[in-house]
């Protein structure tokens, strides 16, 4: 899965690139899922005094909601991305004003103004109301969606890679990177998408069905507590592939 994010103030052109980039990707046969960041502090979708509201207010931690044409789930707290990404298996996923993420941006903006106050490492592209009088900023193509779409697209398969892991600074770097750092290096082509060593775990986990992403630490302290269980054991052999399953 694919993921970036485009982000911009309101009026930049944000949402109109997305909704052009989603049009043009369909066309293209992929599949396309988007995330929409809320600024508004007192934004819910709920509504006071609803019934799915009255279920939340009871104790519900988790309330679904189904309609005859979508259905609603709604928890009771903000989850990180990457616990609402694992609700993702689209090709692309496109998040509109993330910024708490290592993924590859587009920023939209109205002024060099505006592209400065949200440039960053991950910046692989700009877009929006700027874009229409400028083709490039500091080495980055400015491309405009509502007259350069496929343009854009083209540069968006080019650029765009697997989503990474998105740990924590302090829990990985085990290939020498922060993933934000890491995301930098692959879009100024000095780096590889393959150099992330979570890519190929040692040990695989699975809780209910998903795999959950390890660093080697947690890895290392699964794989050494099993063993020493495994070598009490004469009847297992010291080579091959263990499998543990633990039912509740």
């Amino acid at each position: 899965m694919k993921v970036f994010s485009v982000i911009g103030i309101s009026k930049s052109g944000k949402t109109t690139t997305i909704e052009k980039i989603i049009q043009e990707l369909v066309q293209r046969n992929y599949s396309v899922g988007t995330v929409k960041e809320i600024h508004y502090h007192d934004f819910k979708m709920d509504i006071d005094g609803t019934n799915t509201d009255r279920h939340k207010k009871a104790g519900s931690t988790l309330v679904t909601a189904r309609g005859a044409y979508e259905t609603d789930i709604l928890f009771q707290k903000k989850l990180n991305i990457n616990e609402i990404l694992d609700f993702y298996s689209q090709d692309y996923v496109i998040l509109e004003g993330v910024r708490d993420t290592c993924v590859p941006t587009i920023v939209a903006a109205h002024d060099i103004q505006g592209i400065d106050e949200r440039m960053n490492e991950t910046t692989f592209a700009i877009s929006g109301v700027i874009s229409s009088s400028i083709s490039e900023y500091k080495g980055i193509p400015a491309i405009n969606a509502l007259t350069h779409i496929e343009k854009l697209v083209d540069f968006i398969e080019e650029n765009v890679f697997d989503r990474l892991p998105d740990m924590k600074d302090e829990c990985c770097k085990k290939c020498g990177h922060t993933c934000r750092e890491l995301s930098s290096l692959i879009l100024k082509g000095e780096a590889k998408r393959e150099d992330c060593v979570l890519d190929e775990p040692k040990v695989i986990l699975k809780v209910n069905g998903k795999e959950i992403t390890m660093v080697p630490f947690v890895q290392n302290i699964l794989k050494n507590s099993v063993d020493a269980v495994v070598k009490e054991l004469d009847s297992c052999s010291k080579n091959g592939v263990i499998e543990l399953c633990i039912k509740k």
